[in-house]
């Protein structure tokens, strides 16, 4: 149920005819002229809710206001009432604005819930308010309508500002984070809503919208990325070396195309063909159930999610700070792509996502390792995202789900170093740029750059540990098929 809402005394012309219910008589025969209406939510095809209504009427008046009052008390005790919403206007193709006052508002409004409104001027601009200004006590949930990135901003803001009221250096990789009391909602308007779509299913603004007005509520892991004690990022999605880390860079600077530009970077990625050498070290998740191989998905009521957060929620500590030397992996070689997927970072270009097994709350990331291969091989393994083949049954991959890895580049090298040692090499320095951008000319580059959910990291050994269940969406996980079974009928909630 969204609202309910008392109606105005109607007589029996006046009513609306609503064949699915049968019409309460009185006792001469005559229509009820006292009646309320529930606005409620209706599952349709592909995930996706919509706004339904039903009238009822009564007998008199106070049988009718005794309803309202009920239902009313029913839903304030698990709804939000009080919101902090963040609008990108610049985002994907700049309508997030325009989605959040014709789609999500009114619907807010219709639910009775206030919000307070901030349409970000600049980059970090919903990061650094959170941080500091934002008076978080006075609202049930916070709200981005935009992309990933927005969302990005959103958990720094949050998961920072959290950490810092509760004495918490978030500087320290050994720290356990305190979990953000608040939900996050997030309305899709960016470029790329991938966790929107593997939270609920669909990248639909109302059905968003109506995650949140029910008050649904979905855990979520988050890793913190570190570099020698300094804090970099946190990541829920995507952390990628390599093929996607080149991809991000590269698509950085054809912001001007627009969404396409991540297909045009992906295919020249592809072509050059770049591969890296490091070595990558992991503690394996101990204890639990499921592995990044399984046929079964993440979804809502995922008894995996409950079983293993359970137990790494208890045995963090333990483990990922008083590990023994021995439990620690190492992995080293040349990697075409080094990549952490938290989620299963699905979309509707890649239903199945990166790891289609991963798990949202089991406080656990499953790390991909694509060693070096021929193109026709890599070809093979990004096709496989698409299409119904394991992507991890090829030899020069493979997948481990991990509580916490390291990973440290053959060459430390910062880019004077590397322009030294081209002229050094008999070649030019003014030439360093080409040659690290097309290494055609013989030359080899020797490091990559970190994707961390969409944005660029500026060192590449780093230090990932994952934090279980370390923040909450207006979300419940994606529905079984099942729910949907009668369409002819849809399901009401």
């Amino acid at each position: 149920i969204i609202s309910v809402r008392e109606e105005q005394r109607m007589n029996g012309s006046d009513r609306k005819d609503d064949s699915s219910w049968k019409k309460i008589k009185g006792g001469d025969g005559s229509d009820c002229r006292q009646a309320f209406t529930v606005l409620y939510v209706e599952r349709c095809r592909q995930h996706h809710w919509r706004c339904a209504e039903v009238t009822f009427t009564c007998p008199d008046v106070v049988l009718c206001q005794n309803w309202v009052r009920r239902i009313r008390e029913q839903l304030a005790t698990t709804r939000p009432r009080n919101l902090l919403v963040y609008i990108n206007p610049y985002g994907g193709k700049r309508q997030g604005k325009r989605i959040y006052e014709q789609k999500v508002a009114p619907l807010f409004a219709q639910a009775g819930i206030s919000t307070h409104v901030i349409v970000t001027d600049y980059a970090n601009h919903a990061r650094d308010h959170l941080k500091t200004d934002a008076e978080l006590s006075k609202v049930d949930g916070v709200v981005c309508v935009g992309g990933d990135g927005m969302f990005s901003e959103i958990i720094h803001g949050l998961v920072w500002r959290t950490q810092i009221d509760n004495g918490v250096d978030p500087n320290c990789p050994e720290e356990d984070l305190s979990p953000c009391s608040l939900r996050i909602g997030i309305i899709p308007a960016g470029s790329t809503d991938c966790i929107c779509f593997a939270t609920i299913g669909t990248n639909d603004p109302v059905t968003s919208a109506l995650h949140i007005i029910v008050g649904d509520s979905q855990p979520m892991d988050v890793c913190s990325v570190h570099h020698h004690n300094m804090f970099l990022r946190y990541s829920v999605s995507l952390l990628g070396y390599g093929f996607y880390g080149d991809m991000l860079t590269d698509s950085e600077r054809k912001r001007w195309m627009g969404p396409a530009r991540y297909d045009i970077s992906g295919l020249k990625m592809f072509l050059t063909h770049h591969y890296y050498e490091g070595t990558v070290s992991y503690l394996p998740a101990r204890g639990i159930i499921g592995t990044p191989r399984d046929a079964g998905k993440c979804r809502y009521g995922c008894a995996v999610c409950q079983h293993n957060g359970q137990i790494q929620s208890r045995v963090s500590v333990g483990v990922c700070v008083s590990a023994d030397d021995r439990e620690w992996r190492t992995i080293r070689g040349k990697f075409l792509a080094i990549n952490a997927a938290s989620m299963s970072c699905a979309c509707p270009r890649s239903p199945k996502g990166l790891s289609p097994a991963a798990h949202l709350a089991d406080g656990t990331t499953d790390l991909i390792l694509v060693r070096k291969c021929s193109r026709f091989n890599f070809l093979r393994h990004l096709l496989r995202h698409i299409n119904k083949d394991d992507q991890f049954d090829l030899a020069f991959v493979e997948v481990h789900r991990v509580v916490r890895f390291r990973f440290t580049p053959r060459y430390c090298q910062s880019d004077s170093d590397l322009e030294l040692d081209l002229l050094e090499n008999g070649k030019r320095q003014i030439f360093g740029h080409i040659c690290r951008d097309h290494p055609a000319c013989g030359c080899t580059r020797t490091n990559s750059s970190w994707n961390c959910d969409g944005e660029i990291l500026t060192h590449t050994a780093i230090d990932v540990r994952v934090h279980c269940r370390l923040i909450k969406l207006f979300a419940r996980g994606i529905e079984e098929p099942q729910v949907f079974a009668d369409l002819g009928n849809p399901c009401v909630i």
